[in-house]
């Protein structure tokens, strides 16, 4: 959920002065310009939240991560299983990459042994299964976060709608939100989800991966 409000109007000088954070991060800004350049996919700052679900849907298949077309609130985002695709396209997104993130083990637990999210229904089960210290779990959101803004801005989707909701431009003139941005990044790469260029793939985990029917 969104801390601040963000005008519309301001969203160039906001990026602008987020971009200019990343001045001695040159690849890291490139990430950034790229994220910043989907605005194109919203006029106005605004968007049908749900038009890309089919490219999140696509993707987990290709990862073998199996999708049932029924909302969340019945159940869990992820439960162990399936991820419930009737969410908006950037909540699509982020579960499959905290599927990427997640230890195999973790990925049998209902939303991954983290604890109930935004969209869960049955939140005592979902809390139950937490096995993780509360610091796991706040890296783990920052990095799916990051990740599924990511791979919607590699689907051309408005992944700056994300990036603004998910609170990455909060603070944007103070220079802890950028180092915060570039640490995030630098951690994705270093566990092998995305490349020197910040663009996520498929990992070779991920592509071993099958679930029964």
């Amino acid at each position: 959920m969104i801390l601040t409000p963000l005008d519309a109007e301001k969203l160039p000088h906001i990026l602008a002065v987020f971009d200019a954070g990343l001045a001695d991060h040159v690849s890291a800004q490139a990430v950034f310009r790229r994220i910043g350049a989907t605005r194109i996919f919203c006029p106005g700052f605004k968007a049908d939240l749900h038009a890309g679900r089919a490219k999140a849907i696509d993707l987990a298949a290709r990862m073998g991560i199996r999708t049932l077309d029924e909302d969340p609130a019945v159940a869990f985002s992820w439960d162990g299983r399936i991820i419930r695709s009737r969410s908006e396209t950037s909540v699509v997104f982020h579960e499959i990459a905290h599927w990427q993130i997640a230890p195999e083990e973790r990925r049998a637990l209902p939303d991954f042994g983290l604890g109930a999210g935004p969209e869960t229904g049955q939140i005592d089960a979902a809390n139950a299964a937490v096995c993780v210290a509360f610091a796991v779990k706040e890296e783990e959101e920052n990095l799916a976060s990051l990740l599924g803004i990511l791979w919607e801005t590699e689907y051309d989707e408005p992944a700056i709608l994300a990036f603004a909701e998910q609170n990455w431009l909060e603070l944007y003139d103070r220079p802890h939100t950028q180092r915060h941005f570039v640490t995030c990044l630098e951690s994705l790469q270093k566990r092998g989800l995305v490349d020197n260029a910040g663009r996520p793939h498929l990992t070779p985990k991920a592509l071993q991966v099958t679930y029964a029917a």
